[in-house]
């Protein structure tokens, strides 16, 4: 069942925030990551998803003001009251509110300017996956009480580990995880901090790498973000101490040309959406990547008809069979939604991919 609840969240006053379109020039800050992890680095195999990057470390991309107004229209009423889901991977998530609600967000991930960075650091031209993921935005909260107690029971663990002599091991919260262990549905996300995390203690995310060990990368600061080949690599959003509050906006992207593959699940984001829009939305940018595709095969069997050659038969049938599975794919995808529950996701998402079909699916799309 969809939540309706507000938590107290710090904000500025409305009439505080500044107005006006999204100005590439003026709202974003770009400076680029101190490294960007390949999938080698995480010991995966280097054929694994769609480009050779796997996560990048944080990097600044927007200004002050630019948070500001996203957090202006993503805390409105009509965002809450219409727009909040929770799931038990997570307990609080807004989403498919920006094409309504927050015309800033939306321009903002729609830039042609915006794209082109997340493009750069992915190795990839990517688009937005569609209107309905700008943003998702996941949020965890607590009263200020509790932050203080949270902290001076971590202050104590230290003095602890001290004098057991273990300190300087990195901090590990024994509460649930913002958002539990999962692959994303789309093949790139980018992961940006609207919170003020100055005084704040964990919070990374953490990766769990080809041979099974976990790594972390460092979580952003307010107006930073990081960018991750997500629907590839498991990976879990870790809890924080010191603040009271932790918003991020996962925005997803995937491949710009239609003869990448396109490895969208929807298994992680059915239970948490308006199905109607989520499903109207994910076919129609599928048919459009098939209508390309089919209309680049027929400009192939025309132009071989004008030169007087045969008709490759072998490769016209493996193209047949790959836009065959493509179609099967979006079926399997489109559960009934009678057979959806809402707020329960399933583990399927987990099971690690066979590296022959990957392959396989990039040699049939090209």
């Amino acid at each position: 069942m969809t939540p309706h609840w507000k938590p107290i969240i710090d904000s500025i006053p409305s009439d505080q925030v500044a107005t006006g379109d999204f100005d590439p020039d003026q709202h974003l800050q770009y400076e680029p990551p101190a490294r960007v992890h390949t999938m080698k680095d995480l010991n995966l195999p280097e054929n694994t998803g769609i480009s050779a990057v796997a996560v990048s470390e944080p990097f600044r991309l927007f200004t002050t003001e630019a948070v500001h107004r996203m957090r202006a229209e993503v805390l409105s009423q009509d965002v809450w009251n219409n727009c909040q889901y929770s799931s038990n991977l997570a307990q609080c998530q807004l989403r498919g509110f920006a094409a309504r609600y927050a015309p800033f967000v939306y321009d903002t991930w729609k830039s042609p300017v915006t794209l082109s960075i997340i493009s750069k650091l992915a190795g990839l031209d990517l688009v937005t996956e569609m209107d309905f993921e700008i943003a998702h935005i996941n949020i965890s909260v607590r009263s200020e009480e509790e932050k203080k107690q949270q902290v001076a029971a971590f202050a104590e663990k230290q003095a602890f580990d001290e004098d057991e002599g273990i300190a300087g091991c990195p901090y590990e919260p024994e509460e649930k995880p913002i958002v539990d262990w999962h692959t994303d549905a789309y093949p790139f996300v980018c992961v940006t901090m609207l919170s003020d995390c100055t005084s704040m203690i964990g919070g990374e995310t953490a990766l769990r790498t080809g041979n099974g060990e976990i790594v972390k990368v460092r979580g952003p600061q307010m107006g930073c973000a990081v960018i991750l080949q997500g629907r590839y690599i498991e990976h879990q959003a870790l809890r924080a101490l010191g603040t009271t509050e932790r918003i991020t906006m996962v925005t997803s992207f995937r491949p710009r040309s239609p003869n990448l593959p396109d490895d969208t699940v929807l298994t992680t984001v059915r239970p948490i959406s308006n199905l109607s829009e989520l499903y109207s939305q994910y076919s129609e940018y599928r048919l459009e990547i098939l209508e390309e595709r089919v209309r680049t095969q027929l400009r192939v069997l025309r132009e071989n008809k004008r030169g007087g050659k045969k008709v490759n038969v072998k490769a016209l049938k493996e193209f047949i069979r790959a836009q065959t599975d493509f179609l099967a794919h979006m079926e399997h995808e489109m559960v009934d939604e009678e057979l959806v529950t809402m707020g329960n996701i399933d583990d399927s998402h987990l099971h690690h991919f066979s590296q022959d079909d990957v392959v396989a699916k990039r040699k049939r799309a090209a």
